[in-house]
């Protein structure tokens, strides 16, 4: 899909949806079970630290971004694998209650879901994450679906799944726009970016692609090596984006942060939902600012997702 990249903050992408789409947008990715454990404060290595709090709370990237869109009112379907096991059932049942379409989820049998071990400094709000996915838990090209992949106006990815490119080019060929959530280097992934047309990456993620150690100049090649929308999470400090040759920042709010987990995976839910809007690029970025910042004064990825009401007031409250 051939996308216009604003040139100044005012205008919008101007993208058209195909309008007998069955679904708003369709997420194929991470589903995941996330054990957290809040600390006083971060042990040194080989030290230790008081658990004051402990939950276990649904996550993963692609669903919570996706839960997020459903409460924002948006028709949406989950594509992805869970385990038999009893975290995968819980992920399931998860998924279910945000009456998000789980029809396309596939059980793979003998495999354990994914999970994350999150450890949170309650000073800070800032989180180390252990994760486990199973490579079972992957798509075989013959489990994919064309007519499913393509039933959505927008395709969400976060590249774990080997089948993401596949995906990916379903979409491509059917003019669908394909937006990804990076946070690290998946495998082919130079293929991948081919078929994306809105890139958003966790901040670590221009360096780790590029061998480049300096961020700023990461960006930048990374920003020569891509072609559609480019944009770059940088936590409380906001976000930047590629646009007329410029690197424009986004300011976020100052936030009092109690768990940082899946304020990347609200942001890029809360970017889609601008997209679907055809809001201005400014809009757009405020609002995923907001909606990010915002969760982070919750412990657990849905936790806390806010109703569009209060995402648009605060924006406006701290406009005035």
């Amino acid at each position: 899909m051939k996308i216009k990249i604003p040139e100044s903050v005012s205008e919008s992408f101007d993208l058209e949806f195909r309008e007998d789409s069955p679904f708003d947008v369709v997420g194929f990715g991470l589903n995941s079970i996330d054990h957290f454990y809040v600390v006083t404060e971060y042990p040194d290595r080989a030290g230790k630290a008081e658990i004051v709090q402990f939950e276990q709370l649904p996550g993963g990237q692609v669903a919570t971004a996706l839960t997020f869109l459903a409460r924002m009112g948006l028709c949406a379907r989950y594509i992805g694998k869970v385990g038999d096991d009893e975290t995968g059932r819980a992920s399931l049942k998860s998924l279910n209650a945000e009456s998000l379409d789980t029809s396309s989820v596939l059980i793979e049998k003998g495999i354990r879901n994914s999970f994350s071990v999150i450890i949170i400094d309650q000073k800070s709000g800032e989180r180390t994450v252990l994760y486990q996915r199973d490579k079972g838990l992957d798509f075989r090209n013959s489990e994919l679906n064309e007519e499913i992949i393509c039933s959505g106006k927008v395709l969400h990815l976060d590249g774990y799944d080997r089948a993401s490119i596949e995906a990916a080019r379903f979409c491509q060929r059917n003019g669908i726009a394909v937006c990804a959530d990076l946070d690290t280097v998946v495998p082919n992934c130079d293929a991948l970016l081919e078929c994306v047309d809105f890139l958003i990456v966790s901040s670590n993620f221009p360096s780790e692609f590029t061998g480049i150690t300096n961020r700023d100049d990461a960006f930048l090649k990374l920003r020569n090596s891509y072609d559609g929308f480019l944009a770059m999470t940088l936590g409380n400090r906001g976000c930047q984006a590629w646009m007329g040759g410029q690197c424009i920042h986004f300011p976020a709010q100052l936030i009092n942060a109690v768990d940082t987990t899946g304020s990347g995976d609200i942001f890029h839910g809360a970017f889609i939902f601008g997209l679907l809007e055809n809001w201005s690029i400014g809009k757009i970025m405020a609002f995923s600012n907001a909606a990010a910042g915002l969760s982070c004064l919750h412990l657990g990825a849905r936790s806390g997702i806010r109703p569009l009401s209060e995402i648009l007031n605060y924006i406006d409250s701290n406009n005035r």
